[in-house]
Formats: structure tokens, sequence, C-alpha cells
């Protein structure tokens, strides 16, 4: 499929209140676009209508206002299509404890009405690592393994569109390195991949673009190079043959002195040159044994954009 995987326009859902408390807003008119074949981050705070977004692409909770279409199909005229268009892999470890493996596939790919026929639970046991343990009871998995199997089980009915909701959270780095190798295979065979997690170095690393949602709404949404690019801070790391004093900083940029000679100069990279920071610690009697930078990431953009903190 070529153009849009998702495409939600106006989303917005509003839980009652209880008790005398006023209905809360947890999605407040959503517009996204999601292109198919991408690996797209869906990041924000605690609290900030994630979850409740992708419960609503699931088909688990019910929107109060909005259209969302998935692979072509609108949830409201075609509601079976689209959600056999999407697999979720919850962050919740919900598995039966005395299914095993084979049995817990089986029986979701039953459930999507999967004919035999048409089944692939041999391949996907291998693809997440589970093949030794196919006839084991789940309640004897490790939770690395279970986190496998919950991914398994969003494969079993062929998605066009793959969820994954924090993924990684808990995992050790062998587990966390084999997931993303299958993300990776997966999305270079043509699925589209929408990802959230809060570790923001995973998202810089994995995502083609980015949108960050905050109190329901969606405040950013670009690749992920862009957003980067969108703080231009940069730090000069410089380590000196020893301390310099009397240095003239141009306006504007901040002197850190930390362990074993080095200076962190701060600075905008569209106000202040690097060459002209040199210049001023040699003219100071800086003697520059080694230099480096330091650039702004995810991180960065996320803190600057959800609490208005400058990086």
């Amino acid at each position: 499929m070529t153009g849009n995987a998702i495409e939600i326009t106006g989303l917005r859902k509003t839980y009652a209140g209880q008790k005398g408390t006023p209905p809360k807003d947890a999605l407040k008119g959503v517009d996204l676009s999601i292109p198919s074949g991408s690996i797209f981050g869906l990041l924000g705070p605690n609290g900030a209508g994630k979850s409740t977004l992708i419960n609503i692409l699931a088909g688990l909770v019910t929107k109060s206002a909005g259209q969302v279409r998935i692979w072509g199909f609108d949830q409201d005229v075609n509601p079976r299509q689209s959600r056999a268009a999407i697999g979720v892999m919850p962050q919740e470890l919900n598995i039966d404890p005395f299914f095993t493996p084979r049995g817990a596939l089986e029986v979701q790919a039953g459930l999507y009405g999967v004919p035999r026929s048409q089944r692939r639970t041999d391949e996907i046991l291998s693809l997440i690592g589970l093949s030794d343990k196919a006839d084991a009871y789940a309640r004897t998995l490790s939770g690395g393994m279970r986190r496998r199997l919950l991914l398994g089980k969003a494969l079993v009915h062929a998605p066009q569109v793959l969820v994954l909701d924090e993924p990684t959270a808990g995992v050790d780095i062998e587990l966390r390195q084999m997931l993303w190798e299958n993300v990776r295979a997966l999305n270079a065979r043509g699925m589209t991949i929408i990802l959230t997690t809060h570790y923001l170095e995973e998202a810089q690393e994995m995502c083609d673009e980015i949108a960050i949602i905050d109190h329901g709404e969606v405040i950013v949404r670009d690749r992920t190079e862009t957003l980067l690019g969108r703080l231009d801070a940069k730090t000069l790391i410089l380590r000196l043959e020893e301390p310099v004093t009397g240095l003239s900083l141009p306006e504007g940029v901040t002197a850190e002195d930390r362990p074993g000679g080095v200076l962190a100069l701060s600075y905008r990279r569209g106000t202040v040159t690097a060459g002209a920071l040199l210049a001023a610690v040699v003219e100071a009697g800086g003697i520059v044994l080694d230099v480096t930078s330091e650039e702004a990431d995810l991180e960065d953009v996320f803190l600057s954009l959800t609490t208005g903190e400058a990086a």
C-alpha cells in the first residue's frame, strides 16, 4: 500500500467524571497520518493520551468523535477489516499461564479467523526465539520470554500495521537487541511499525518520524532528524593543558569546568561559531589538547516541547 497506513482526523475521547468530578478530555481533536512502511514513534509524558489513542486504534476503546482509517478501512464502516489490519503488542503481560506458546498462538489465530492451513505458528515461534519453548507452559517462561510471546500473538493474523506499546520496558539488553532486529526485519518486509517508548534513545535510533503528544494533543510531528535540528544547542568540549583565566566569551555562551582539565562551552550554532570560541580560548592563553562536541538529542527536544524548557 502506498500513502498512509493510518489516518486520524479530529479524534476525541472524553471520559465521564465520577462522583461530581468533571469529564476528562483524554484526546482533544487529534489529527495524525502515519505513512505506510514507516517506523513511527508516538511519544509523550505519562497521561498524555498515548494509551487511549492506541486502544482506540486496537478497537478496545470507543472514541467520542472523529474518524480513524486503518489500511484504508474506516473503523465505523468496516470495523472487522480495520481491526484485522492492525496488531498490538501491549505493555501488560496478559498471558494465560496454562497455555503453551504454541497453544497461545493457535488460539489467537483462531480468534482472528485464520484458517489452519494459513497459520504460521512455527514461523512466528522461530522469529521470536521460542521454538525450544513451544510446548512449555507460559507460567514457566521468564518475563522476557513472555514479552516475546506477546509480539508473536500480535503477528498471528499477518497485520499490515504493528503497534509496540513500551515493548522493551524492564527487559535486558540482549532481549532488547533481538526485539529491534525483529522489528527491522518486519519493517523491511513492508510492515508499518508504531512505537511508543520511554527510552528516547530508542526512538531516536529506530524511528523515521515522530509525533509528540501532550495533554491529549499532538504538539509536534516531524521527521526525527528535523526534530533534532529544531534545537541548535551545542557544547564544545575542550581538554586544556591547564585552566585558563580571564576568558572573554561571546554573549549567550556558558562555560563549565569539568574534571580532568576539561572546559565545556555551550552555545547556539545560529549565533556563535566553534571557531570563535576556540579563538577566544587561545587568546586567553589556553593550550588545547583535544576537541570534541556534544549535540542536542531527542530527550532535549522532548523536554523542550513538553515542559517549555530550553535545552
